[in-house]
Protein backbone atom coordinates (compact mmCIF):
# COMPACT_ATOMS: atom_id res chain seq x y z
CA UNK A 1 0.00 0.00 0.00
CA UNK A 2 2.25 3.20 -1.49
CA UNK A 3 0.65 6.52 -1.96
CA UNK A 4 0.37 7.68 -4.81
CA UNK A 5 0.16 11.01 -4.58
CA UNK A 6 -0.21 13.56 -1.44
CA UNK A 7 -2.35 16.34 -0.92
CA UNK A 8 -1.69 17.64 3.17
CA UNK A 9 -3.80 19.59 5.64
CA UNK A 10 -1.94 20.87 8.77
CA UNK A 11 -2.96 20.50 12.73
CA UNK A 12 -1.71 21.66 15.52
CA UNK A 13 0.34 18.94 17.21
CA UNK A 14 -1.62 19.84 20.63
CA UNK A 15 -4.90 18.48 18.53
CA UNK A 16 -6.55 15.52 20.62
CA UNK A 17 -6.78 12.71 19.45
CA UNK A 18 -7.19 10.42 22.26
CA UNK A 19 -11.07 9.23 21.54
CA UNK A 20 -10.07 8.75 17.75
CA UNK A 21 -10.71 4.71 17.86
CA UNK A 22 -14.55 5.20 19.53
CA UNK A 23 -15.14 7.57 16.72
CA UNK A 24 -13.97 5.81 14.10
CA UNK A 25 -15.85 2.57 15.08
CA UNK A 26 -18.84 5.25 15.70
CA UNK A 27 -18.41 6.28 12.07
CA UNK A 28 -17.60 3.13 10.43
CA UNK A 29 -18.93 2.71 6.84
CA UNK A 30 -22.70 2.21 6.39
CA UNK A 31 -23.88 0.53 3.18
CA UNK A 32 -25.51 2.73 1.10
CA UNK A 33 -29.87 2.67 1.96
CA UNK A 34 -32.05 1.38 -0.71
CA UNK A 35 -32.92 5.36 -1.83
CA UNK A 36 -29.54 6.89 -1.15
CA UNK A 37 -27.33 8.16 -3.71
CA UNK A 38 -24.16 7.69 -1.69
CA UNK A 39 -22.21 6.80 2.03
CA UNK A 40 -19.04 7.20 3.73
CA UNK A 41 -17.80 6.21 6.85
CA UNK A 42 -14.65 4.92 8.03
CA UNK A 43 -12.97 0.68 7.14
CA UNK A 44 -10.13 -0.89 8.13
CA UNK A 45 -7.09 -0.11 6.54
CA UNK A 46 -6.32 -3.67 6.11
CA UNK A 47 -9.32 -4.57 4.15
CA UNK A 48 -13.51 -4.35 4.41
CA UNK A 49 -13.60 -7.58 6.93
CA UNK A 50 -10.70 -6.75 8.94
CA UNK A 51 -11.60 -5.60 12.40
CA UNK A 52 -8.55 -3.01 13.31
CA UNK A 53 -10.00 0.40 12.29
CA UNK A 54 -6.63 2.13 12.25
CA UNK A 55 -3.29 1.01 12.13
CA UNK A 56 -0.27 3.24 14.28
CA UNK A 57 3.42 3.28 14.24
CA UNK A 58 4.64 5.54 17.01
CA UNK A 59 3.47 8.31 16.00
CA UNK A 60 2.07 7.34 12.67
CA UNK A 61 -1.60 6.32 12.03
CA UNK A 62 -3.09 5.16 9.09
CA UNK A 63 -7.14 5.48 8.06
CA UNK A 64 -9.30 4.37 5.81
CA UNK A 65 -12.38 6.13 4.29
CA UNK A 66 -14.25 3.82 2.59
CA UNK A 67 -17.11 4.51 -0.22
CA UNK A 68 -20.55 3.41 -1.58
CA UNK A 69 -22.01 4.84 -4.98
CA UNK A 70 -24.76 4.11 -6.61
CA UNK A 71 -24.39 4.69 -10.13
CA UNK A 72 -27.36 6.24 -11.99
CA UNK A 73 -26.59 7.84 -15.16
CA UNK A 74 -28.16 11.01 -15.80
CA UNK A 75 -28.49 10.06 -19.36
CA UNK A 76 -30.97 6.99 -18.24
CA UNK A 77 -33.28 9.11 -16.43
CA UNK A 78 -33.51 11.82 -18.84
CA UNK A 79 -34.54 9.57 -21.65
CA UNK A 80 -36.80 7.35 -19.83
CA UNK A 81 -38.54 11.01 -18.33
CA UNK A 82 -38.66 12.11 -22.36
CA UNK A 83 -40.62 9.29 -22.90
CA UNK A 84 -43.23 9.88 -19.95
CA UNK A 85 -43.34 13.29 -21.26
CA UNK A 86 -43.88 11.96 -24.70
CA UNK A 87 -46.65 9.74 -23.85
CA UNK A 88 -48.63 12.39 -21.36
CA UNK A 89 -48.30 15.39 -24.21
CA UNK A 90 -49.41 12.74 -26.85
CA UNK A 91 -52.74 11.29 -24.27
CA UNK A 92 -53.31 14.80 -22.62
CA UNK A 93 -53.26 17.03 -25.95
CA UNK A 94 -50.26 19.41 -23.97
CA UNK A 95 -46.86 19.92 -22.75
CA UNK A 96 -46.45 18.83 -18.81
CA UNK A 97 -45.06 21.70 -16.99
CA UNK A 98 -42.09 22.75 -14.78
CA UNK A 99 -43.86 21.43 -11.50
CA UNK A 100 -44.80 18.17 -12.99
CA UNK A 101 -41.78 17.67 -15.30
CA UNK A 102 -40.00 17.51 -11.86
CA UNK A 103 -42.42 15.40 -9.99
CA UNK A 104 -42.02 12.75 -12.73
CA UNK A 105 -38.31 13.05 -12.62
CA UNK A 106 -38.30 12.46 -8.98
CA UNK A 107 -40.53 9.24 -8.88
CA UNK A 108 -38.51 7.76 -11.39
CA UNK A 109 -35.14 8.09 -9.10
CA UNK A 110 -36.64 6.80 -6.60
CA UNK A 111 -37.92 4.06 -8.83
CA UNK A 112 -34.29 2.96 -10.47
CA UNK A 113 -32.33 3.75 -7.17
CA UNK A 114 -32.72 0.57 -5.57
CA UNK A 115 -31.88 -1.30 -8.71
CA UNK A 116 -28.64 0.41 -9.30
CA UNK A 117 -25.41 -0.88 -9.69
CA UNK A 118 -22.94 -0.02 -6.31
CA UNK A 119 -19.22 0.95 -6.90
CA UNK A 120 -17.52 0.68 -3.63
CA UNK A 121 -14.54 3.14 -3.40
CA UNK A 122 -11.62 3.98 -0.72
CA UNK A 123 -9.45 6.98 0.34
CA UNK A 124 -6.17 6.33 2.68
CA UNK A 125 -4.74 8.64 4.86
CA UNK A 126 -1.72 9.05 7.31
CA UNK A 127 -1.95 11.24 10.42
CA UNK A 128 1.27 12.14 11.66
CA UNK A 129 1.44 13.31 15.15
CA UNK A 130 4.62 14.81 15.34
CA UNK A 131 5.09 17.32 12.78
CA UNK A 132 1.23 17.66 12.44
CA UNK A 133 0.05 16.65 9.27
CA UNK A 134 -2.44 14.83 7.36
CA UNK A 135 -1.69 13.23 4.23
CA UNK A 136 -4.33 12.06 1.83
CA UNK A 137 -4.08 10.03 -1.00
CA UNK A 138 -5.12 12.23 -3.63
CA UNK A 139 -4.27 14.63 -5.96
CA UNK A 140 -7.71 16.30 -5.52
CA UNK A 141 -8.17 18.64 -3.12
CA UNK A 142 -12.05 18.21 -2.60
CA UNK A 143 -11.39 14.54 -2.33
CA UNK A 144 -8.56 15.47 0.40
CA UNK A 145 -11.29 17.55 2.41
CA UNK A 146 -13.88 15.10 2.77
CA UNK A 147 -11.56 12.59 4.06
CA UNK A 148 -10.71 15.49 6.94
CA UNK A 149 -14.20 16.54 7.48
CA UNK A 150 -14.59 12.15 8.41
CA UNK A 151 -11.78 12.24 10.65
CA UNK A 152 -13.44 15.43 11.95
CA UNK A 153 -16.99 13.97 12.37
CA UNK A 154 -15.10 10.85 14.19
CA UNK A 155 -13.20 13.27 16.68
CA UNK A 156 -15.82 15.71 16.84
CA UNK A 157 -13.71 18.51 16.46
CA UNK A 158 -10.25 18.49 14.17
CA UNK A 159 -8.44 21.88 13.15
CA UNK A 160 -7.07 20.98 10.13
CA UNK A 161 -6.36 22.95 7.24
CA UNK A 162 -5.16 23.12 4.25
CA UNK A 163 -1.12 23.14 3.58
CA UNK A 164 0.01 26.99 3.14
CA UNK A 165 3.33 28.47 2.46
CA UNK A 166 4.59 31.83 3.04
CA UNK A 167 6.05 32.58 -0.15
CA UNK A 168 4.69 31.86 -3.45
CA UNK A 169 6.00 27.97 -4.05
CA UNK A 170 6.28 28.99 -8.38
CA UNK A 171 9.27 31.32 -7.85
CA UNK A 172 10.93 28.57 -5.41
CA UNK A 173 10.54 25.64 -8.14
CA UNK A 174 11.50 28.25 -11.02
CA UNK A 175 14.47 29.44 -8.66
CA UNK A 176 15.61 25.52 -8.59
CA UNK A 177 15.35 25.26 -12.21
CA UNK A 178 17.05 28.42 -13.25
CA UNK A 179 20.11 27.26 -11.20
CA UNK A 180 19.44 28.06 -7.40
CA UNK A 181 20.30 25.75 -4.72
CA UNK A 182 18.31 22.89 -3.58
CA UNK A 183 17.93 21.62 -0.03
CA UNK A 184 20.26 18.87 0.74
CA UNK A 185 19.21 15.78 -0.39
CA UNK A 186 16.78 16.80 -3.30
CA UNK A 187 17.69 16.98 -7.17
CA UNK A 188 15.85 18.01 -10.53
CA UNK A 189 13.59 15.18 -12.25
CA UNK A 190 13.48 15.07 -15.79
CA UNK A 191 9.29 16.87 -16.20
CA UNK A 192 8.09 19.62 -15.43
CA UNK A 193 5.42 22.36 -16.12
CA UNK A 194 6.16 26.45 -17.33
CA UNK A 195 3.22 29.07 -17.64
CA UNK A 196 3.12 32.32 -18.67
CA UNK A 197 1.95 34.40 -16.02
CA UNK A 198 -0.43 36.29 -17.73
CA UNK A 199 -3.26 35.56 -18.62
CA UNK A 200 -4.55 32.77 -20.84
CA UNK A 201 -0.91 32.56 -21.56
CA UNK A 202 1.22 29.79 -22.91
CA UNK A 203 2.06 26.97 -20.52
CA UNK A 204 4.86 24.24 -22.34
CA UNK A 205 4.74 20.95 -20.00
CA UNK A 206 7.99 18.64 -20.56
CA UNK A 207 9.16 15.36 -19.81
CA UNK A 208 11.81 13.35 -20.15
CA UNK A 209 13.66 16.11 -20.79
CA UNK A 210 17.06 17.48 -18.93
CA UNK A 211 15.68 20.45 -17.06
CA UNK A 212 19.02 22.74 -16.67
CA UNK A 213 18.90 23.36 -20.46
CA UNK A 214 19.21 26.28 -22.98
CA UNK A 215 15.87 25.26 -24.24
CA UNK A 216 14.28 25.40 -20.65
CA UNK A 217 16.50 28.52 -20.04
CA UNK A 218 14.84 30.06 -23.24
CA UNK A 219 11.70 29.80 -21.65
CA UNK A 220 12.40 31.07 -18.05
CA UNK A 221 14.45 34.04 -20.11
CA UNK A 222 10.56 34.76 -21.68
CA UNK A 223 9.43 34.99 -18.34
CA UNK A 224 7.85 31.60 -17.85
CA UNK A 225 7.88 30.32 -14.51
CA UNK A 226 7.42 26.41 -12.96
CA UNK A 227 4.19 25.59 -11.60
CA UNK A 228 5.18 21.94 -11.49
CA UNK A 229 8.67 20.29 -10.95
CA UNK A 230 9.89 16.40 -11.23
CA UNK A 231 12.26 16.00 -7.94
CA UNK A 232 14.11 13.29 -6.42
CA UNK A 233 15.25 12.64 -2.51
CA UNK A 234 18.57 10.88 -2.67
CA UNK A 235 17.77 7.80 -3.69
CA UNK A 236 14.47 6.87 -2.03
CA UNK A 237 12.03 8.64 -3.38
CA UNK A 238 10.56 10.64 -7.27
CA UNK A 239 7.75 12.53 -7.32
CA UNK A 240 6.33 16.20 -8.58
CA UNK A 241 5.88 18.81 -6.46
CA UNK A 242 3.13 21.54 -7.93
CA UNK A 243 2.59 25.23 -6.85
CA UNK A 244 -0.47 23.88 -5.38
CA UNK A 245 1.74 21.75 -2.58
CA UNK A 246 0.27 18.34 -3.90
CA UNK A 247 2.52 16.17 -4.35
CA UNK A 248 1.65 13.80 -7.00
CA UNK A 249 3.63 10.68 -9.12
CA UNK A 250 4.96 10.17 -5.35
CA UNK A 251 7.14 6.41 -5.80
CA UNK A 252 9.42 4.83 -3.75
CA UNK A 253 12.82 3.80 -5.53
CA UNK A 254 15.32 1.27 -5.37
CA UNK A 255 16.66 2.79 -2.78
CA UNK A 256 14.12 2.75 0.09
CA UNK A 257 12.12 -0.62 -1.44
CA UNK A 258 15.53 -2.42 -1.13
CA UNK A 259 15.59 -2.45 2.60
CA UNK A 260 11.54 -3.95 1.91
CA UNK A 261 12.58 -6.78 0.03
CA UNK A 262 15.01 -8.06 1.89
CA UNK A 263 12.68 -8.93 4.90
CA UNK A 264 11.11 -11.80 4.73
CA UNK A 265 7.71 -11.81 6.43
CA UNK A 266 5.31 -14.44 6.64
CA UNK A 267 1.92 -12.96 6.01
CA UNK A 268 0.22 -10.34 4.49
CA UNK A 269 -0.95 -8.16 7.31
CA UNK A 270 2.90 -8.21 8.42
CA UNK A 271 3.68 -7.00 4.69
CA UNK A 272 1.27 -4.14 4.87
CA UNK A 273 2.73 -3.26 8.28
CA UNK A 274 5.93 -2.98 6.94
CA UNK A 275 5.43 -1.22 3.92
CA UNK A 276 3.26 1.28 5.94
CA UNK A 277 6.32 1.79 8.52
CA UNK A 278 8.53 2.28 5.29
CA UNK A 279 6.05 4.82 3.52
CA UNK A 280 5.86 7.07 6.81
CA UNK A 281 9.09 7.29 7.43
CA UNK A 282 9.84 9.02 3.85
CA UNK A 283 7.04 10.78 4.05
CA UNK A 284 8.38 12.38 7.10
CA UNK A 285 11.37 12.92 5.67
CA UNK A 286 10.59 14.23 2.48
CA UNK A 287 8.03 16.99 4.81
CA UNK A 288 11.39 17.54 7.06
CA UNK A 289 13.02 18.98 3.49
CA UNK A 290 9.90 20.96 2.00
CA UNK A 291 9.15 22.79 5.23
CA UNK A 292 11.99 24.95 5.56
CA UNK A 293 12.65 25.57 1.66
CA UNK A 294 8.74 26.18 1.16
CA UNK A 295 8.43 28.21 4.32
CA UNK A 296 5.02 25.95 4.94
CA UNK A 297 2.98 27.43 7.47
CA UNK A 298 2.24 25.94 10.82
CA UNK A 299 -1.20 24.90 12.41
CA UNK A 300 -2.09 27.41 14.90
CA UNK A 301 -3.54 25.83 17.86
Amino acid sequence: MFFRNLTLFRFPTTAKIDDLETGLEECKLKPVGPLELSSRGFISPFGRDAEAMSHRIRDAIWLSVGGEDRLLPGSVVNDLLAKKLAEIEQKEGRKPGGRTRKRIKDELIVDLLPRAFIKPSRTDALLDLEHGIVVVDTSSRKTGENVVSEIRRALGSFPALPLNAEVAPRSVLTGWVAGEPLPTGLSLGDECELRDPVDQGAVVKCQRQELQSDEIGKHLETGKQVTRLALTLDDHVSFVLGEDLVIRKFKLLDGAVDSLESTERDDLRAELDARFALMSGEVKRLFNVLEPALKLSKAEA
